[in-house]
């Protein structure tokens, strides 16, 4: 890993370093917080957690063939290596942040309320059609997950494309003083996290910290049809770059067909021209992702037939628009994470599917004082989204079924308490030919029932 000597590690994270000094030049090979992925060379950085904590395994991993290990405590006479620090968790980004200069390769940055994923994963897609990319892994976007994303970056990759996620003040700031972006692209503010922030003003404040640690002669991409980041004027004394369907934006579709499960085509106009997208994954907000690529495509040098290349090659990931097709079903498994906005989403991708629509939806999370209301809207959007079938699972999302029942009581509607108790009556409910949502937040643990109706 370039640069990361024991010695330029101890400097990065102002720690003092104890250990053989012919050793301080060597360099590591990687960096774990797992003690169970160490490998021969690696440095071990000991988290504290609310259930374990790292230092315990440090005996093991050196043993193991680590190089080197953090350690928030000194920890004595001991036959290898190891750098004091006073956090280990503020190590690890210091750490992450100096390694990251030390590549000096393009880094895009992704944030917002709903999408960051999808979007990261077109992008990523765009981009390889020119270039080595290496881009988040799962949810690797918090205050550990970035740097340890950081840490996977070799010399070979050519550029870095992250996800950031927050949900409170200041998490955007330490994470953008980790990435410090040369190009930020922002999806949309949304209800998200408004135990903390408050409202849709909070969460923009929040995302838009991001701006502080851009690179100077950075480029910002912002979603033009969301009515909080159009307001946007400047960043750093140039003008934002705008994607959406809209013609007033820079990137816009036109020539919209929404194919169901099987996607949509459009046509995509950029400031260089036009060219019709074929984007595989199901959902017409699909092409604001597609439209995001494109921006970030243009300007690191792809040309229109590499964008719509990509774009086209951009598949779902597990959870998120997941598409299965088993046991006669169609199951739309959108479980990994919810809020109002991709509820709405997800609902809009159920009602342009074949046979008979059925919803199946689990509370949200983390939406503050108003999160009953929340849900009932979420009800009467699905109601009038001409849903066949509701079945809500969990206290919240009872308010779906007020909601529903406020537009429309003759339609079939079910409610259970938890999950098992619909696990144990889905036999009865579900039928050949069906096209099934199921979306909740992750706490719900709606993938058990995605296994269920898949296996």
């Amino acid at each position: 890993m370039k640069n990361l000597t024991l010695e330029h590690i101890a400097e990065a994270c102002d720690g003092q370093y104890y250990g053989d000094e012919d050793k301080k030049q060597q360099c590591i090979t990687s960096v774990t917080t797992d003690s169970r992925m160490v490998e021969t060379g690696a440095l071990f950085v000991p988290i504290v957690g609310a259930r374990a904590d790292g230092h315990d395994f440090i005996e093991a991993v050196m043993e193991a063939g680590a190089l080197c290990t953090l350690s928030e405590v000194k920890l004595g006479r001991v036959d290898f290596p190891y750098i004091k620090v006073k956090s280990t968790l503020q190590a690890v980004k210091d750490l992450a942040e100096y390694y990251l200069e030390q590549l000096d390769i393009p880094v895009v940055g992704i944030t917002g309320s709903v999408g960051k994923t999808s979007t990261k994963e077109m992008i990523a897609a765009v981009l390889e059609q020119k270039y080595q990319v290496l881009k988040t892994q799962g949810n690797f976007n918090n205050e550990l997950g970035l740097p340890l994303t950081v840490f996977r970056l070799r010399e070979s990759d050519e550029v870095a494309v992250l996800e950031m996620g927050i949900s409170d003040f200041g998490e955007m700031s330490r994470l953008a003083k980790i990435a410090k972006p040369d190009i930020t692209v922002i999806t949309n503010i949304g209800t998200c996290h408004l135990e903390n922030l408050e409202d849709r003003n909070g969460v923009l404040k929040a995302k838009t910290e991001v701006f502080d640690y851009m690179k100077s002669d950075g480029i910002t991409i912002l979603n033009g049809d969301d009515d909080k980041l159009n307001t946007i004027e400047e960043v750093h004394g140039k003008v934002p770059v705008f994607f959406g369907k809209g013609e007033q934006n820079t990137y816009c579709a036109t020539d919209i067909v929404n194919r169901g499960m099987n996607g949509t085509i459009c046509q995509i106009h950029t400031p260089s021209g036009e060219f019709a997208a074929t984007i595989q994954i199901p959902g017409e907000h699909m092409v604001m992702n597609a439209l995001a690529a494109a921006a970030i495509g243009e300007r690191l040098g792809l040309t229109k037939e590499q964008i719509a290349k990509g774009i086209a090659s951009c598949e779902a990931l597990g959870g998120r628009n997941h598409i299965i097709r088993a046991n006669g079903l169609t199951v739309l498994d959108d479980c990994y994470n919810a809020n109002p906005m991709s509820m709405r989403s997800g609902i809009d991708v159920l009602a342009n599917t074949q046979g008979r629509k059925v919803a199946i939806l689990g509370d949200m999370g983390e939406l503050g004082s108003d999160e009953r209301k929340l849900h009932y809207e979420v009800g009467v959007y699905l109601e009038k989204a001409d849903i066949d079938l509701l079945i809500a699972v969990g206290p919240l999302a009872k308010e779906m079924v007020f909601g529903a029942k406020s537009i429309n009581t003759d339609n079939k509607i079910q409610y259970y308490q938890t999950k098992e108790d619909l696990i144990n009556s889905l036999d009865e409910i579900i039928e050949p030919g069906d096209s099934i949502l199921v979306k909740a937040s992750h706490f719900m643990g709606f993938d058990e029932i995605v296994q269920v109706l898949t296996k």
